[in-house]
């Protein structure tokens, strides 16, 4: 129930039943209707007033839930008169009929200032979960990020060995997991190792993970152009490299309709700093990639 049974309501409830009916009978089935028990009904009796009636009824309605409920219902049954029956044929008719009118339009007014204030509570109230839930989300978000980043910060001292590459390609896909970037984990084609794929807005691409201790050279991005070109014409490659690349490196994955990108640790700690999403570093490089035929956009520049 939105609306709180509050004095007010129940005053203006009650006046409203005593003035809408004057004839015992007509109070009788209004009460039946608004469904007051038989036997409370039938309890009545001739020596007692519609008054005494009420007064007993709206005091034990209040005592539980399901009779407030009760209360409620008469009232909006009340509200929504448009005409009074039982008031007509009486001498002072009339008389009678303003009263009816004045006491049930000043119950439909309150009914609507409650509705009001009840829709107003709920929106306020429902505003306040969409901010909480918000807040919880973002810091979701940002303690997954430095979870990340305690794990990369941790991986530094294995930079160059076995261990260190296995840790570090688990570590790229859980960001990628995070970032909810459609992945695909290291397999193999055609006798070829494939340190996995990634797919964003339409391209996917093949990665290469490079976890050494020195920049990566000509050598490492003629292999993953290989493997790129015996692929659909729509792959393209992403290269990670923690160490970087060299300028031989970066010249060979550069050049007119380039199909690889290249990314280094720097990119992944812009990222993890929370300046910008995983998914717009790949749209920053790709766009350059397109606009100049450079693989490589250092992050001095993403902002050129």
């Amino acid at each position: 129930m939105a609306i709180k049974i509050t004095p007010r309501l129940i005053e203006l409830t009650y006046e409203a039943a005593l003035k809408s009916y004057w004839r015992r009978n007509a109070l009788r089935k209004f009460l039946l209707a608004s469904n007051i028990s038989n036997n409370f009904v039938a309890a009545w009796s001739d020596d007692e007033s519609k008054r005494d009636l009420l007064d007993h009824l709206f005091q034990k309605l209040q005592t539980t839930d399901k009779g407030k409920a009760v209360i409620f219902q008469m009232a909006r049954n009340l509200s929504e008169q448009s005409t009074f029956p039982d008031l007509c044929n009486w001498e002072d008719s009339t008389i009678k009929l303003q009263e009816a009118q004045k006491a049930v339009r000043e119950l439909k007014l309150y009914l609507s200032q409650q509705d009001e204030k009840a829709r107003s509570e709920k929106e306020r109230t429902e505003t306040h979960e969409r901010v909480r839930l918000d807040r919880e989300r973002i810091q979701r978000s940002l303690t997954d990020k430095k979870k990340l980043q305690q794990l990369l910060d941790e991986m530094h001292s294995l930079v160059g060995t076995q261990e260190g590459g296995y840790k570090f390609e688990e570590w790229f896909y859980q960001l990628l997991e995070f970032c909810e970037i459609q992945n695909r984990r290291p397999y193999k084609t055609n006798g070829r190792q494939i340190d996995g794929s990634l797919t964003y807005e339409g391209t996917t691409y093949l990665v290469e993970l490079k976890f050494t201790k020195v920049q990566s050279g000509a050598q490492e991005i003629d292999s993953l152009k290989s493997k790129v070109n015996n692929m659909a014409d729509n792959t393209m490659g992403i290269m990670v490299s923690i160490s970087g690349y060299s300028s031989v490196a970066i010249s060979e994955a550069s050049g007119s309709k380039t199909t690889l990108m290249i990314i280094d640790a720097s990119h992944l700690y812009l990222f993890l700093s929370g300046a910008i999403s995983f998914g717009e570093v790949i749209s920053r490089i790709r766009r350059h990639a397109s606009q100049t035929g450079e693989a490589y956009l250092p992050i001095s520049k993403f902002n050129g």
